[in-house]
């Protein structure tokens, strides 16, 4: 499945992330240790964990910390997930509590071990934040649920303030980077999201560097415009480990600034586009969820 080339281009020096150090990275550590919870960002080694955890922030992530599928860019652990915990929701908003937080993001792992995919605790879990902390908001980052209607609509009615879900790449390279995933799958889990909670507003990202080209990207947007996305996030995929499907590219700055440009004038209400850039990256700033939120409710 995976590619293994032994020559990749080599990382350029501007693109680090600072390490993940700090009294605030420190304390969130010990909390997500504590209260026996997962994040995406230590679970998929995220370059932006320390900046992020020191802004306490965090992505985190339900039902469990194994995924049924092997995706070649994702380096959260593959295999047979353990039982369902539904004391989960209560402690991730026991975090959120702790952590302050007026916005919270919550992912999970893919379970295609479960009929709903786990959609029952992405909804007990938004229920969770808000009985904890009135006027929290809360975006989702869900798998595609394998494409059922039933589990969208379980996580709609719990009406989340933001609906993401990833297309991580261009239709050419579902078979090497998602596994287990499909194109049009992905985009009717947003089109859905959109014909039953229109005032939703939904989002989507894309990996680059992975071979796709300037053209398949210029398509994806669209499609992506074209099932009425609000938001788009734009990052340079970073291979995790040996094991992972290798960079073919780096992304200079310039050509990020391009795509924003270009998804500007397709209609995006909102788009972060930059090499360290990943799904939930500035969630929480003002900027990226006042025009998530009010412009696309109001």
């Amino acid at each position: 499945m995976l590619v293994t080339i032994s020559s990749q281009p080599e990382r350029p020096k501007w693109l680090r992330a600072p390490a993940p150090v700090g009294e605030n990275y420190r304390e969130l550590k010990d909390l997500i240790t504590r209260l026996r919870l997962h994040t995406v960002c230590e679970s998929a080694a995220c370059p932006n964990v320390g900046e992020c955890w020191n802004r306490r922030t965090a992505t985190f992530m339900i039902l469990g910390n194994v995924c049924t599928r092997r995706c070649g860019f994702c380096a959260v652990q593959k295999g047979a997930p353990l039982p369902v915990d539904y004391d989960e929701p209560r402690r991730v908003a026991e975090a959120c509590v702790m952590l302050g937080l007026r916005y919270a993001v919550i992912t999970s792992v893919n379970r295609d071990d479960r009929k709903d995919g786990g959609a029952e605790l992405f909804a007990l879990t938004i229920s969770a934040i808000r009985e904890r902390i009135s006027g929290c908001k809360v975006e989702v980052l869900i798998p595609d649920f394998q494409g059922s209607h039933s589990a969208m609509n379980i996580v709609m009615n719990a009406h989340p303030d933001v609906l993401n879900h990833n297309t991580e790449t261009v239709p050419r390279l579902y078979r090497q980077v998602r596994l287990g995933a499909r194109y049009e799958r992905s985009l009717d889990v947003l089109r859905y999201a959109k014909q039953v909670r229109p005032r939703i507003p939904t989002k989507s990202g894309l990996m680059l560097g992975l071979g796709e080209t300037e053209r398949e990207v210029l398509e994806v947007m669209l499609d992506l415009r074209g099932h009425y996305v609000d938001i788009l996030t734009l990052g340079q995929y970073l291979r995790p480990s040996q094991k992972h499907l290798p960079v073919l590219r780096y992304i200079p700055q310039q050509e990020f600034y391009q795509y924003k440009k270009a998804g500007e004038e397709m209609g995006f209400a909102h788009i972060e586009a930059g090499p360290l850039v990943r799904s939930s990256y500035h969630a929480d700033s003002s900027r990226e969820s006042a025009a998530a939120i009010h412009s696309c409710t109001h």
